[in-house]
C-alpha cells in the first residue's frame, strides 16, 4: 500500500471511531477526577487497552496507566503520552455532559486527550501485523501541577522498554479547529511556584504607628516585583512574574501581624530563570526589611520549559498536513503556559504540539481553565489520526 493510500485510510478509520470518542470524552467529562485520583478513569483506560489486547499496567506512578501494542517484529519504540486529571473548578455549563462531580471539572482538555489515546490505541492495534516495534502508551496522572510525569519517571516508565520518541498533544481554544501548532525548541515556559511570607506586628488599626504593617508590606512587594521583569531581565528575552493570592488580616481594626502571598514564575531560559529567582529573593527580602518588617521566600519547580525535537517535529508537522492539510499547520506555538510533558522531552527527544478546538459558530469560546471551558469535539478524530500517522511513519523508517 502507498503512502498517500495508507494516509487516506487512516483518516477514514479514525473518523469511523468519532462517535465512540466523542462518548468517551463525555463520559470523562462527566466524572472528573483530580490529581492521583483518577481512579475511574485510570479504571476504564486500563479495561479498554486489556480488551484491544494491549499489555497493561496500572498504578504506575500512583494512578498512570501503561499499555504496551508490538508490531509484527522488533523495532523501535514510540511513546504516546496522554494526560487525565481535572481542575478543581466548578463547572458552568449546560450542557448533557456537565460533570457531575461538584467543585471538579475538565476545564482543560484532559478529558478529550485521554478519549484521543484510546483512539490511538484502538486504530493501530487494527494494523499491529503492518509495523515493525512498540507503541507505548501512557496515560497519566496529575499534571495539573503536581508532578504526575515525575511519578511515572521514578516508577520506571521510560524503562522496559526504553521509548526512542515521545509524542503527545493539547487541545487549544487560542486555534480554531481544523488547525494544527507545531513548533521546534522551547515551546512552552519552564514553571515556578513563589512562596512569600510576610512577617510585620500587629496592633490596634487605629495605632498603626505601635505595630508594622504586613499588608503595606505585602503590597510594596507585589508592586516591586513588577520591576524584575521591566527592569532586571533582558528585553530580548521572555518572563513572567505574577502574585496569584494574597491573605492577610482577621479583622477591620486590627493591623495584620502577617501575610502571604503565591504566585508563579514562568522562563523559557535558564540563565534568565536563574538570574529572575535572584532578583525576586532580594527584591522581597529587600522590601520588606526597608519598611521594619521582614519576609521568607519558597520557590518551587513545577516543570521545565518543554522543548520540542526538531526531527520529531517535523514527523508532527507531516502527518497534521495529510490530515488537516499543509496550509492549517504552523509552526506558531508558544506561550507561557507549563506543562509537565516536558519531563518526558527531558529524557527522550520528541514533539508535543497543539490542536486547535476553537469553533464558536458550534460551542461557545472560552480559555482554558475557565468555568465554562468546552471544545469542538469534531476534532477528535484528527487528533487520532496525527498520533498514528506520526507513530507509523516513526516506525516505517522515517528517522
Amino acid at each position: 500500500m502507498n503512502q498517500q493510500s495508507e494516509i487516506s485510510r487512516l483518516k477514514l478509520e479514525a473518523a469511523a471511531l468519532q462517535d465512540r470518542l466523542v462518548g468517551w470524552r463525555r463520559d470523562f467529562h462527566r466524572h472528573p477526577e483530580l490529581a492521583y485520583q483518577e481512579f475511574r478513569t485510570s479504571g476504564i483506560v486500563a479495561k479498554q487497552l486489556a480488551a484491544l489486547g494491549l499489555e497493561v499496567q496500572s498504578g504506575v506512578g500512583k494512578t498512570g496507566v501503561v499499555g504496551l501494542l508490538e508490531g509484527s517484529k522488533a523495532g523501535p519504540v514510540v511513546m504516546l503520552r496522554f494526560d487525565m486529571d481535572a481542575l478543581p473548578i466548578t463547572e458552568l455549563n449546560q450542557t448533557d455532559y456537565v460533570s457531575e462531580n461538584p467543585g471538579v471539572m475538565h476545564a482543560c482538555g484532559h478529558d478529550a486527550h485521554t478519549a484521543i489515546g484510546l483512539g490511538v490505541a484502538q486504530l493501530m492495534a487494527q494494523h499491529r501485523n503492518e509495523f515493525a516495534g512498540t507503541l507505548k502508551f501512557v496515560f497519566q496522572p496529575a499534571e495539573e501541577g503536581e508532578n504526575g510525569a515525575l511519578a511515572m519517571i521514578r516508577d520506571g516508565v521510560l524503562n522496559d522498554p526504553a521509548p526512542d520518541i515521545a509524542l503527545g498533544l493539547h487541545v487549544w481554544n487560542e486555534a480554531p479547529a481544523g488547525v494544527a501548532q507545531v513548533g521546534v525548541g522551547s515551546v512552552m515556559a519552564a514553571a515556578d511556584i513563589l512562596t512569600v511570607k510576610v512577617q510585620g506586628k500587629g496592633t490596634h488599626g487605629a495605632q498603626p504607628h505601635l505595630g508594622v504593617d504586613s499588608i503595606v508590606l505585602a503590597a510594596h512587594i507585589v508592586t516591586a516585583l513588577q520591576t524584575v521583569v521591566a527592569r532586571n531581565t533582558d528585553p530580548r528575552q521572555t518572563a513572567v512574574v505574577t502574585v496569584g493570592k494574597l491573605h492577610a488580616g482577621t479583622a477591620f481594626n486590627i493591623i495584620a501581624e502577617s501575610a502571604e502571598m503565591t504566585g508563579t514564575i514562568r522562563t523559557f531560559n535558564a540563565a534568565v530563570r536563574d538570574q529572575i529567582l535572584r532578583r525576586v529573593t532580594e527584591v522581597v527580602e529587600g522590601t520588606a526589611r526597608a519598611l521594619g518588617g521582614s519576609a521568607s521566600i519558597e520557590i518551587k519547580s513545577i516543570s521545565p520549559a518543554t522543548v520540542n525535537d526538531e526531527r520529531a517535529a517535523q514527523l508532527v508537522r507531516e502527518s497534521a498536513a495529510d490530515v488537516l492539510g499543509a496550509a492549517n499547520v504552523s509552526p506558531d506555538q508558544f506561550t507561557m503556559g507549563a506543562e509537565d510533558m516536558s519531563e518526558f522531552l527531558n529524557r527522550v527527544p520528541g514533539c508535543f504540539f497543539f490542536l486547535g478546538s476553537a469553533n464558536p459558530a458550534r460551542v461557545p469560546l472560552y480559555p482554558h481553565h475557565n468555568p465554562r471551558f468546552d471544545i469542538d469535539e469534531s476534532i477528535l478524530s484528527d487528533g487520532v489520526a496525527i498520533l498514528a500517522g506520526a507513530a507509523l511513519r516513526y516506525l516505517n523508517g522515517a528517522r
